[in-house]
């Protein structure tokens, strides 16, 4: 059994920190993308509060496909462009909403999430998949949080 939650009075930026030392020490030796995504998912869910989705999208064929998450139930494909996962992932840029309800073609899989972080994982210079993180709390995510889940992203692209 692993636990990995960092202290309630732990600093963002090193709550972050021991977040991507415990996903590297989950995926280092494990080739299996859907475990790494599975394990990742829930080492999110339980490292972050105030979320009420956290997981990833796969690129397959074009467009994103839903993968491993803690959550409600979620929209199974979203074609490029769409909402604010496809912006992310046709851009190849993190996309961080304080309120998804003022971003354009914002998708509503689940209505009461008010704010979103996209982060794409990249390898090769492509989009492989995205990490997307969902509160019900306007502005919840800051660029801490963006740091830390670029940093994610970037180990993961070799294990996903």
């Amino acid at each position: 059994m692993f636990d990995f939650r960092p202290a309630p009075d732990c600093p963002k930026p090193e709550a972050y920190r021991q977040l991507v030392d415990a996903a590297d020490a989950l995926t280092s030796s494990e080739p299996d993308a859907v475990a790494n995504m599975a394990n990742i998912a829930a080492l999110l869910w339980d490292f972050l509060p105030d979320l009420n989705w956290a997981g990833f999208y796969r690129m397959v064929e074009g467009e994103l496909v839903l993968g491993p998450f803690m959550g409600r139930p979620a929209c199974i494909r979203i074609p490029l462009g769409s909402g604010v996962c496809g912006a992310a992932a046709q851009s190849g840029e993190t996309q961080l909403v304080e309120d998804v309800h003022a971003f354009p073609g914002h998708i509503a899989c689940d209505a009461i999430t008010n704010s979103e972080l996209v982060v794409p994982v990249m390898r090769d210079g492509e989009v492989i998949a995205v990490i997307d993180l969902d509160s019900p709390s306007k502005a919840r995510f800051d660029q801490d949080d963006r740091a830390g889940i670029e940093r994610l992203a970037e180990i993961l692209a070799s294990r996903i």
